[in-house]
């Protein structure tokens, strides 16, 4: 009789995941007048902003790592990398080709380079806590200009984004220490060799291979975001969007905060695009607080980002915690940043009075 309690707790995390996966499949039906537009919403999405912004840059970062580009700038930068990253130079491809890319080009880079046994596990894993970020294009060209319409937001934000990405690779310099020399580092039979070196003889292989593995890429973050906007539509429709609103009102009113704010902070930490158009459309005589928010939720990534990275990096030995870790740590730097920003220099003080 004493051990019942137990065989329930087994049972139900045996069942979870089925009952969860059944509870999606039944709200689809039961909310399918709401999620056909979000899904509509959520395709138009990833076909007039992701597949454009993104998919050059996969195809293009396929391509490099078939040069020796990627030992060019180890020898280059690792008189930098290794003292401020504890990271070999080599991992600058990552660092560099992250902040101009945007998600997840970066956690890609990085499964690449632990793939290839260009780094170690370790130091992929401290790659993996600051180098998958947002892209220049989106925060300054989508958040900036098209959803604040406002340059100098957008710059601001990119500014405290790339000050809050090298303070976090600083801070994971020392995530776990070496085991093992480099040479020495085993890697699993499942793991790709070296790719093959691009030249003239073979660049028609090697351009279809990128563009393949690139297709697949972008097809993944598509089916993302979809999903994840199905899952937004479910929330509020079935009004549990608005129940965690209502939980989360006392604490906003204590600290004397447009509640209005709280279900497009909820909705930024499943999907950051859908979050953050909400907070920016907020009126409110308080923009900083508008900003500082988007900052947040723009460098924590959200769940969905998340899942992208999971999933690219589960063809890997690489551990998803530092990029789980390191992402909460880069967006409250970065809200710390910019909420710094906005009090010292007051040409960026947008508050209305």
């Amino acid at each position: 009789m004493i051990a019942k309690p137990s065989i329930y707790v087994i049972k139900l995390k045996r069942n979870f995941l089925p009952m969860l996966f059944l509870g999606f499949t039944f709200c689809l039906l039961i909310f399918s007048k709401n999620n056909l537009p979000a899904v509509k919403s959520g395709l138009s999405l990833w076909a007039n902003s992701v597949i454009p912004s993104l998919f050059p840059f996969f195809v293009a970062t396929e391509l490099l790592m078939h040069t020796n580009i990627v030992y060019l700038l180890g020898n280059l930068l690792n008189r930098y990398m290794k003292p401020f990253f504890n990271v070999r130079g080599e991992g600058a491809f990552a660092f560099i080709m992250g902040i101009i890319s945007g998600y997840p080009v970066g956690a890609k880079i990085a499964s690449n380079l632990r793939q290839n046994n260009i780094c170690s596990k370790e130091e992929c894993e401290r790659l993996l806590s600051f180098t998958n970020n947002s892209g220049p294009l989106f925060i300054i060209g989508t958040v900036g200009i098209l959803m604040f319409r406002n340059t100098t937001i957008g710059i601001l934000l990119f500014v405290t984004h790339l000050l809050a990405c090298i303070t976090v690779g600083f801070i994971f310099r020392y995530w776990k220490k070496d085991k093992n020399t480099f040479i020495s580092t085993v890697m699993p039979n499942s793991f790709q060799p070296e790719k093959k070196s691009a030249s003239f003889s073979n660049l028609g292989e090697i351009l279809a291979e990128s563009i393949t593995s690139s297709i697949s890429t972008i097809l993944l973050i598509g089916g993302f975001v979809v999903i994840f906007s199905s899952i937004i539509s479910i929330f509020k429709a079935s009004g549990l969007l608005n129940s965690f609103v209502v939980l989360f009102n006392p604490l906003f009113h204590f600290l004397n905060i447009d509640t209005s704010f709280i279900q497009g902070i909820l909705t930024g930490i499943l999907e950051i695009t859908n979050g953050i158009n909400t907070i920016s459309s907020i009126a409110c005589k308080k923009i900083s607080l508008n900003i500082i928010f988007t900052a947040f939720l723009l460098f924590f990534g959200g769940i969905s980002v998340l899942l992208q990275v999971w999933s690219i990096t589960s063809k890997t030995d690489l551990s998803i915690k530092p990029y789980v870790y390191g992402k909460l740590l880069h967006g409250l730097l970065a809200g710390f940043y910019t909420y710094v920003f906005l009090n010292i220099f007051p040409f960026l003080n947008f508050d209305l009075t």
